[in-house]
């Protein structure tokens, strides 16, 4: 199923539409800052078991997830007063942030390590579509039959008719990823360079 939604101005019908799938369990395409997104309910196991499996990833590799805003990051992660400053300043935005895991973070999403990796896109259709269905949604990149970035709505249902419960079609987006920056030593740690401008992280300003 494909939802036409306007990424200026979402129309909440049809983001209500898109909750109600989040609330059943279903799993959703939907666009970000930076590229599309596939995720489902934070604390539905089934559901991200079923993502694992689409994406043919390692239960040892988890996924981050969207929060809809700062207050919401501080019930998932153990946030140092250095951190809360970074991502104050550059959230919403196209970052991943890692923070240790607070209590509330699903047991699936911590394999090994006790760190979770959070964003805060800054696109209104995924920003009200988290705060609209109330938790936190799975967050990992869509990708192709060979492995590429997928940024075409329209190719996407294609592609995952039969895996996903529904692509929310936001326009066509780029095809670069977040920048990933772990905050959970005493210094901030570059760990993917993306979108997010990361030259502040050097001192370069």
């Amino acid at each position: 199923m494909l939802f036409i939604i306007n990424s200026d101005n979402p129309q909440m019908r049809l983001i209500r539409k898109a909750v109600d799938f989040l609330n059943d369990g279903g799993i959703l395409i939907y666009p970000t800052d930076t590229v599309y997104g596939m995720g489902c309910d934070l604390f539905n196991k089934r559901a991200i078991e079923r993502i694992y499996d689409i994406k043919r990833r390692s239960r040892s590799q988890p996924f981050s997830f969207i929060c809809s805003d700062l207050s919401d990051i501080s019930n998932y992660a153990n946030v140092p007063n250095y951190a809360y400053k970074i991502m104050r300043h550059l959230l919403p935005g196209p970052y991943t942030f890692i923070l240790a895991a607070s209590r509330m973070v699903p047991k699936i999403l911590l394999p090994k390590r006790k760190e979770v990796g959070i964003r805060i896109p800054d696109n209104r259709i995924c920003l009200t579509l988290v705060k609209e269905f109330g938790r936190p949604i799975i967050s990992t990149s869509v990708k192709g039959e060979n492995n590429e970035i997928m940024n075409d709505p329209a190719e996407m249902e294609e592609f995952y008719r039969h895996s996903v419960d529904l692509v929310i079609d936001g326009g066509i987006l780029g095809s670069e990823l977040s920048s990933v920056v772990s905050l959970t030593g005493e210094a901030p740690e570059i760990i993917r360079e993306g979108k997010g401008d990361i030259s502040a992280f050097y001192g370069g300003g």
